[in-house]
C-alpha cells in the first residue's frame, strides 16, 4: 500500500461494521473501514448483535492516547475486550489486565523487574542461540510454512525459559494460545465465543474450554514449586506476595498465568509473521536492511506499526463524558483501535508505505503512556530485532508460494499460515 490511496480504498460509512469478524480476513477491509472512521466519525457509534449493547470506536492516535492514560475516566475493571460480562463473571475472571490503580500496580510489579530493558539484555546470547536453532532447523527445509517452523516457534520457546517448562511442551502452548484467542475462528475455536454452547464457558477465559486446560497445567507447575527458591516467572508468583499485601487467590494465579501463556506468544508470533511478509511484499525494503542491517532496530518499531498485532483493547466509562465531539455515557464501552492509531495521516507521514527507515515512529502497538503500557513490550523489541539480524544474511531470496490466511477476528490481527520457498545465502 501507498499513502496514495486509491478512490475506492475509504468505504461509505454506512458499510463499516467493526462488529462483524468476518470483515477482518481479508487483510484490507478492516484498513478501509479504519480510514473512513478517522475521516468522518473518529468516535463511532457502533451497534453490536445481542446480549452486546455496542460500542464507541476511538480510531484517532490522540483519542486513543487521552483514553489510554485516564483510567480514572475509562477503566480497564469491565473488562478489555467486546464481550461484556456481569459481577460475578469478572470476580471469576478478571486479570492484571482487567484492574486499575494499586491492585493493578501490585500485580504488575510482580514480575517487571523480570521484563526491564536491563533484564531483557541478559537473554540476548539465550535469544541468538534460539533463533540460530529455529532458522537451522526450517531454512534447509526450502519450502515451508513460516508462522509454523519460524514465527511460532521462536517466541513460544522463549516462554518455556522464562516459565521453565520442558522443551517438549512448546506446541502445547501453541495450540493452546490458538484456541483460546482464536475463540471467534473455527479453524481454532473449541467453541465459538458467540454460540449458544459458548453459554457452558461463561465463567473461563475468552469462553474458551481450553482454559480449563491451561489451569491445570499452570497448577501443576505451582504445586512443584511452591515453597522452593527458583526464579523462574511461575516461582516468582507462587512465592511472593503482591505489594499491596494482598496474596494471590487461586482464580488469580490461573488467570495470572493464562495471561503470561498467551500474551507471551501471540503478539510477537504474529508480529513477526506480518514484518516477513511486508518484506517479501516491498523488497527494496528489504534490500535496505541486507545493504544496511544497523538499520534492523529502528525498523523493528515500523515492523510493530505495521503489523499491529492486537486491534484493540476496551474500556469502559466511568462517568459522562465529552470525545471526539460525542457524548459518552457512564458505563459505554469505548474502544480503542490501536491499529487505526498506527496509520493516523495527522501522525505518520505516508502511513500506508512500509518504511523500515521511518523516523520518528510514535506507534501505538503497546499502548502509549498508560499504565497497561505492555509489560512484555522490551523483550518482544529484542526478539524481533535478533530473529531478523539472524535471518535476512542467512537468506538469499524468500517468495510466496500460496495464500497468507488469517485469524477471523476483530481483535488479534493474526496470520494462520505463511507459505515460502527461500533460497540459502
Amino acid at each position: 500500500m501507498t499513502n496514495t490511496l486509491p478512490d475506492d480504498y475509504a468505504m461509505p460509512l454506512e458499510e463499516v461494521d467493526l462488529a462483524d469478524n468476518d470483515n477482518f480476513l481479508d487483510g484490507v477491509t478492516p484498513w478501509r473501514m479504519f480510514h473512513t472512521l478517522r475521516h468522518e466519525d473518529p468516535v463511532h457509534w457502533q451497534p453490536e448483535p445481542s446480549p452486546n449493547q455496542g460500542f464507541w470506536a476511538v480510531t484517532r492516535h490522540e483519542d486513543i492516547v487521552r483514553v489510554d492514560r485516564d483510567p480514572q475516566t475509562f477503566t480497564s475493571s469491565r473488562f478489555v475486550n467486546l464481550e461484556e460480562l456481569d459481577d460475578s463473571q469478572i470476580a471469576i475472571r478478571a486479570s492484571m489486565l482487567e484492574r486499575d490503580g494499586l491492585r493493578h500496580r501490585a500485580l504488575r510489579q510482580m514480575l517487571q523487574k523480570q521484563f526491564t530493558p536491563r533484564a531483557v539484555a541478559e537473554y540476548g546470547a539465550f535469544l541468538r542461540g534460539l533463533t540460530a536453532k529455529t532458522l537451522d532447523a526450517a531454512l534447509p527445509k526450502g519450502r515451508f510454512d513460516f508462522v509454523k517452523e519460524v514465527s511460532a516457534d521462536f517466541p513460544i520457546n522463549v516462554l518455556a525459559r522464562m516459565l521453565d517448562v520442558p522443551e517438549e511442551d512448546t506446541q502445547q502452548l501453541i495450540d493452546w494460545g490458538n484456541r483460546i484467542i482464536g475463540n471467534t475462528d473455527p479453524d481454532y475455536a473449541d467453541v465459538l465465543l458467540h454460540s449458544e454452547e459458548s453459554e457452558r464457558y461463561r465463567d473461563l477465559p475468552f469462553r474458551s474450554p481450553a482454559s480449563l486446560e491451561v489451569f491445570d497445567y499452570g497448577r501443576r507447575l505451582a504445586a512443584e514449586r511452591r515453597g522452593g527458591d527458583g526464579t523462574d516467572l511461575v516461582s516468582r508468583l507462587v512465592n511472593q506476595t503482591p505489594a499491596d499485601g494482598v496474596p494471590l487467590s487461586p482464580a488469580d494465579f490461573d488467570n495470572y498465568f493464562l495471561l503470561l501463556v498467551v500474551a507471551g506468544n501471540e503478539t510477537t508470533r504474529h508480529t513477526i509473521t506480518h514484518s516477513m511478509l511486508a518484506l517479501i511484499q516491498h523488497p527494496e525494503q528489504l534490500a535496505r536492511l541486507r545493504e544496511d542491517p544497523a538499520l534492523i532496530p529502528k525498523a523493528v518499531e515500523e515492523f510493530l506499526r505495521w503489523a499491529s498485532p492486537v486491534y484493540h483493547f476496551r474500556r469502559t466509562a466511568t462517568r459522562d463524558v465529552e470525545l471526539g465531539g460525542k457524548q459518552i455515557k457512564e458505563g459505554d464501552k469505548v474502544v480503542l483501535w490501536f491499529a487505526s492509531g498506527n496509520r493516523d495521516e495527522k501522525v505518520f507521514g505516508n502511513p500506508y508505505d512500509f518504511d523500515v527507515t521511518r523516523r520518528d515512529n510514535d506507534h501505538v502497538t503497546f499502548g502509549k503512556g498508560s499504565p497497561h503500557f505492555c509489560l512484555g513490550n522490551s523483550l518482544a523489541r529484542l526478539e524481533i530485532q535478533i530473529m531478523f539480524e539472524e535471518l535476512l544474511p542467512r537468506v538469499r531470496d524468500i517468495r510466496l508460494t500460496g495464500d497468507v490466511p488469517r485469524v477471523r477476528s476483530n481483535f488479534v490481527n493474526g496470520i494462520k499460515e505463511l507459505p515460502v520457498e527461500v533460497g540459502l545465502a
